[in-house]
């Protein structure tokens, strides 16, 4: 299974959502998980996990993942070639290294990076930027090329993003 996570942030909570789907070419999700939480910190510009993480984490918990399952998240795995890693890193050693997890982000980030894929979908020419870990990033690039959907978001991407604003 695999399970894709986004989080969009109210005045006061934050609206985690989860969709699970059995395979990448998936075009229908087989559950959704929302979870409502109480915003727990600002913003920290650098230290974007900190407000999220905790939010991923609690929804985790109503979930039975097996070894084999696969985490998407909304942002970055690894951030440059010094190590720095970025939100799916922090959950990636939140799990004890037990999980894969997928970076797919929208926007670009500065540092020169070596684990950084641009996947282009579709008729774009606009990329997503995908990071790993416990999983081959070459391999992650074709399985984000393969996922459903004509555009630049994959269909079930698009509507994970959909339901965590609503």
């Amino acid at each position: 299974m695999i399970y894709a996570f986004d989080t969009y942030y109210y005045e006061d909570y934050a609206n985690t959502v989860c969709i699970a789907f059995e395979n990448w070419a998936s075009e229908k999700e087989i559950e959704i998980f929302i979870e409502e939480t109480p915003v727990t910190s600002e913003y920290e510009s650098g230290a974007f996990y900190k407000r999220e993480l905790p939010c991923i984490l609690s929804l985790l918990n109503k979930i039975a993942l097996k070894p084999e399952d696969i985490i998407i998240v909304d942002g970055y795995v690894t951030l440059d070639d010094n190590g720095k890693i970025g939100l799916g890193g922090h959950l990636y050693e939140a799990l004890e290294e037990k999980h894969p997890i997928i970076g797919i982000a929208k926007n670009d980030f500065t540092a020169p990076d070596s684990q950084r894929r641009s996947v282009f979908r579709g008729e774009s020419k606009t990329p997503l930027f995908v990071t790993a870990r416990g999983f081959d990033v070459d391999e992650v690039k074709l399985k984000v090329e393969q996922m459903h959907g004509d555009y630049r978001i994959p269909t079930l991407l698009k509507k994970l993003d959909q339901l965590s604003r609503t």
